[in-house]
């Protein structure tokens, strides 16, 4: 049975996911901006569907690893069973959002485990759950694992064993920004940009290559060493990494979902003490 606490997780990971959504310009990203196009309008609004949609696997998540009460092999099992019914609404509702589950899946668990957990710890312990193998996973191979193996890519289970290391990062680096006195947009742009400096993305690796992917990585370094995007010279180089990812039609969009789970992390302090009680 879930809890107050439980809906109060997947809510903290959804209000991360679509207030990434918000986030204006994300390089190669879906921009609400150009909501005069009908398109983009309505790409923007099944991200969001989407992004509700993950509310009730995630708080299913959440209840799971409470009941549980440890990392183990049967909690690792019973989070793969509800994420891909997950995955399953999230197709009815407009697709999007499926690399975000995974991360958000393994830290909304582990962040149920305890309660009190600091955000590194969160990653931690999703670390540990991460570390068993889902042995009723379907064999055959996704996307993302086929490009993983084609490069050597982390990808995103490799993400996850290490302990979310992008994701820590981004946390960092927003909490840097905000003590240097940026705005909430500029210091959630500014973590995005750090994850989108080095992290391997297999959706880039796919479309853009290894060429692409290097491109991609270094335009978002220019971003952050001309002083980041609360900087005049920052904000030039942000548009022109737009500008640049749009044209070739690139989307980060592994470094939107660890953004996520940064935000998320950011909000497990206040979202995640309420005692739970029985719904």
């Amino acid at each position: 049975m879930r809890s107050r606490a439980d809906d109060a997780l997947a809510q903290a990971a959804v209000d991360a996911l679509t207030g990434q959504l918000e986030l204006a310009p994300k390089p190669g990203l879906p921009d609400p901006r150009d909501l005069n196009a009908r398109t983009t309008r309505r790409d923007h609004r099944a991200l969001r569907w989407s992004a509700k949609a993950l509310a009730p696997g995630l708080a299913a998540m959440a209840a799971a690893a409470r009941r549980t009460g440890e990392p183990t092999p049967r909690l690792r099992t019973e989070l793969g069973a509800i994420g891909r019914c997950t995955e399953h609404s999230v197709g009815l509702a407009g697709g999007g959002h499926r690399g975000a589950l995974w991360a958000l899946g393994l830290l909304v668990a582990a962040a149920a485990l305890d309660p009190r957990a600091a955000p590194r710890d969160v990653a931690a312990t999703a670390k540990r759950i991460a570390a068993y193998p889902d042995r009723r996973a379907p064999r055959r191979p996704s996307r993302g694992s086929s490009v993983s193996a084609r490069y050597g890519a982390a990808g995103a289970r490799g993400e996850a064993r290490a302990g979310f290391p992008h994701v820590r990062r981004a946390w960092d680096a927003l909490t840097a920004a905000r003590s240097a006195g940026a705005t909430e947009a500029e210091a959630r742009l500014d973590a995005l940009l750090t994850v989108m400096s080095t992290l391997q993305d297999t959706e880039l690796l796919y479309t853009a290559g290894p060429l692409g992917l290097r491109r991609v990585q270094t335009g978002a370094r220019a971003v952050l060493e001309a002083g980041g995007t609360a900087t005049e010279p920052g904000r030039r180089a942000l548009d022109a990494l737009d500008t640049d990812l749009h044209a070739h039609a690139w989307s980060p969009r592994g470094s939107a979902g660890l953004l996520a789970g940064a935000l998320f992390l950011d909000s497990v302090p206040v979202r995640a003490a309420p005692p739970a009680r029985a719904a």
